[in-house]
């Protein structure tokens, strides 16, 4: 049986049952193999750049599979090496997971051939860094965020995002002021619209961290990022009074 880290289990928890996914970075393909594991999805793809984390991955294939790896191997799962969507082809998948990497290269990836990346359903994302200026580029680039989620991975919270291609879904719409304050796409509404037992301290560690942002900022003589410090501040003070009405 698979097991999964917490933040890895909250990402499968976005894959509806009976939807084929390509796993890009896959890595040890822990994930795909639990999805397959639990009956969740019929047939899983996993890709990677490396070659050498996708030898970890035929291993870990060949460990679940054992004596069946090869009969299985086309029919419920594949193996393929190649960059960002380049191994996929067109609506190969329902699902596309993104996991682990960081917010611009997902941009990145998901930006290269747009015609393909808007043919798949839909895409979990959970970046490393750079949250706030991935969701710019999905609101600019026409992808609806549906949903996310928090979920603490050893000492940090990371932000998982279900994200919809647009023509699949209604998109909730910003005004043009708020496309250009960046402040509203690191600290969206839908942290504390659909909130969880982790947005008290999510945005409290936020705070606290902008906070000693600005100190520094006092300390030195550039104080040309102190406004947008301290807009950070206004928009994470807001949201948390309005969580904990």
């Amino acid at each position: 049986m698979i097991k999964l880290s917490g933040r890895l289990k909250a990402i499968a928890g976005f894959v509806e049952k009976g939807e084929t996914v390509a796993d890009v970075g896959t890595d040890h393909g822990f994930l795909p193999l639990y999805l397959l594991d639990n009956g969740i999805s019929p047939k899983v793809i996993l890709t990677d750049v490396s070659p050498g984390s996708l030898d970890k991955a035929r291993l870990s294939c060949i460990e679940y599979f054992d004596r069946e790896f090869e009969k299985r191997m086309g029919s419920d799962f594949e193996l393929r090496l190649g960059d960002g969507l380049e191994p996929i082809l067109p609506g190969e998948t329902e699902t596309v997971i993104m996991a682990g990497m960081g917010g611009l290269l997902m941009s990145e990836i998901m930006g290269q051939d747009i015609g393909k990346t808007r043919t798949f359903g839909k895409f979990i994302l959970q970046p490393r860094n750079n949250v706030g200026r991935l969701r710019k580029w999905l609101y600019l680039s026409g992808f609806y965020i549906a949903e996310e989620t928090l979920v603490r991975e050893r000492n940090r919270i990371c932000e998982i995002l279900k994200v919809i291609p647009a023509g699949k879904a209604e998109r909730k719409s910003l005004k043009a002021a708020d496309v250009e304050e960046d402040v509203m796409f690191e600290y969206p509404d839908m942290l504390v619209d659909e909130p969880n037992p982790l947005t008290e301290e999510y945005l409290r560690v936020h705070l606290e961290k902008e906070q000693a942002i600005r100190d520094r900022i006092l300390k030195g003589s550039d104080r040309s990022r102190l406004r947008i410090t301290e807009n950070r501040m206004d928009r994470i003070s807001g949201l948390y009074r309005r969580l904990m009405k």
